[in-house]
């Protein structure tokens, strides 16, 4: 995503309101850091289309909120996964 910086960060801002997306996500998807992702939504998008920022502004704000439950959640994952993973390790050694 090598277009001009105004123009990225409106796609960015449109990304982020339309799939209710993280930072994260968002550079995920475009390929870019999550720096530029931030710098355009957060400092550019405010001077080319208040707007589109305000709505970006409200996402950003609410996932900054949730980030600790979604921190747990992939946490809660991460252990089932090695729990399971160690009970097919047990089971075919018992076999």
């Amino acid at each position: 995503m090598k277009e001009q910086p105004e123009a990225r960060a409106v796609i960015l801002g449109e990304y982020i309101v339309r799939q209710k997306a993280t930072v994260r996500a968002a550079a995920e998807w475009f390929g870019v850091s999550k720096s530029t992702v931030h710098k355009d939504v957060s400092e550019r998008l405010e001077q080319i289309q208040p707007d589109l920022y305000t709505q970006v502004k409200e996402i950003l704000e609410q996932n900054k909120q949730e980030r600790h439950i979604r921190g747990g959640l992939a946490t809660k994952r991460k252990y089932a996964l090695r729990r399971q993973h160690e009970e097919e390790s047990l089971q075919q050694h018992t076999l």
